[in-house]
């Protein structure tokens, strides 16, 4: 008995000693990938450590019966601003306020509420597991780019370093979240349709020339992007005719304003109409933009502008620089069309905002405002485009509301 155990062992001991050793190399190469020293690493480099899923839960959600576009500013220098100015590295000059030497930042510091709800609080990691995978896109003039710019300032804290990037491609601006796959993105547009503005740096708005039946160029660079924001206002407000071509480039004529606004739309829902895939992609249309040229309007004999305006506006207030019949045109043309368009109805919240634009404290023409041109507001205070942080944040609150609304969580 005792030969044949000698045997047994002795026919056993090359499987045994062959099982140790895999289990011994196994257990080292464990320990290799789990301290990060694998030459299988050093060969395929690091997989990247994908964050969680974040759900929306349903209190994130706003009650879809609300009007979030009706209510009041409250003062709230708790929770607001979102952001600070200083630790956005993608703002540019024109509405750096505090940095270009605005004195007061009681501007940041108000929050809209809504009469009948309140606004979902902005999480940017909600969001971004909104966009994972997706293309977020701005598209419009430089009151749109500042809302691009707010959006990115309003998410990219929480985005580690050496997993972000932001890209200048004109007429494109990109700022990509790498571990979400997601983008944001801005497209100078300011007419929607095509002009001789399309350049992204060298443009003035004295000289117009629109091509109200012409978009395909501008077209190409929005197919397939998930969500799209449009915006266009301010450039065609100038003057009240306009120098614009419909069929024969040739053949310029001059149309009124209001007029020329409703072709171009026209052009734009034929566009979307023959592009959009409404089961994949989300449009949205924000309202214009209010400026604040005239005190008179908010203080009767005044003389001034925006200039040196600290608080919001109180009480019923609607400024002439909102053209109602621009607003009659938007309203009829998202009505005619086939596919659907949320309207972002930002106009009457932001009116009361005559203390919430860069005044002399942004750029003109490029640059920023000499001392005496500082000392000359009212020649030379720019009370159409607003200090970051401020307005164009709760914009994008309105926005991520919206967005929150239609997400579904995937289990």
């Amino acid at each position: 008995m005792k030969g044949q155990s000698a045997e047994r062992f002795q026919s056993l001991f090359p499987v045994l000693l062959a099982s140790l050793l895999v289990l011994g190399t196994a257990q080292l190469v464990f320990d290799s990938l789990k301290s990060g020293k694998s030459y299988v690493f050093q060969y395929y480099g690091k997989p990247e450590k994908l964050r969680k899923s974040v759900f929306v839960l349903p209190e994130d959600r706003m009650d879809e019966s609300c009007n979030l576009f009706e209510g009041k500013w409250v003062w709230d220098n708790v929770s607001y601003p979102l952001y600070e100015e200083n630790s956005c590295p993608y703002l540019v000059k024109q509405t750096t306020c505090l940095k270009n030497g605005r004195p007061d930042s009681f501007y940041q510091n108000w929050r809209w509420q809504p009469h009948a709800c309140n606004l979902p609080r902005f999480d940017p990691l909600k969001l971004l597991d909104i966009l994972r995978d997706k293309r977020l896109m701005f598209i419009g003039d430089s009151v749109q780019r500042a809302q691009f710019e707010s959006m990115v300032c309003l998410v990219q804290s929480v985005v580690p370093k050496g997993k972000k990037s932001f890209k200048r491609d004109p007429p494109r601006k990109i700022f990509k979240a790498k571990e979400y796959n997601a983008t944001i993105e801005y497209y100078w547009a300011p007419f929607i349709v095509e002009s001789i503005s399309d350049h992204a740096t060298n443009h003035t708005v004295l000289k117009r020339l629109v091509n109200l039946d012409s978009i395909s160029k501008h077209g190409k660079s929005w197919e397939g992007v998930d969500v799209l924001v449009f915006e266009s206002y301010v450039w065609w407000m100038y003057r009240p005719q306009i120098n614009a071509t419909y069929g024969s480039m040739e053949d310029v004529q001059e149309y009124n304003v209001t007029t020329a606004y409703r072709i171009a739309m026209e052009t734009w829902g034929n566009w979307l109409e023959s592009t959009i895939n409404p089961h994949l992609q989300k449009v949205f249309f924000m309202s214009m933009s209010p400026t604040h040229l005239w005190s008179w309007e908010w203080k009767p004999g005044s003389r001034g502008n925006c200039f040196n305006e600290s608080y919001p506006i109180q009480g019923s207030y609607w400024g002439t620089g909102s053209n109602l019949a621009i607003m009659e045109i938007l309203h009829e043309v998202l009505q005619d069309l086939k596919i659907n368009v949320t309207f972002l109805n930002i106009t009457q919240l932001s009116e009361y905002r005559k203390d919430a634009h860069t005044t002399v404290f942004g750029e003109r023409r490029g640059k920023l405002l000499t001392k005496e041109q500082r000392a000359d507001p009212l020649n030379f205070a720019d009370c159409i485009h607003w200090c970051l942080p401020g307005v164009p944040d709760t914009w994008n609150e309105i926005l991520y509301a919206y967005l929150l609304q239609s997400y579904q969580n995937f289990l």
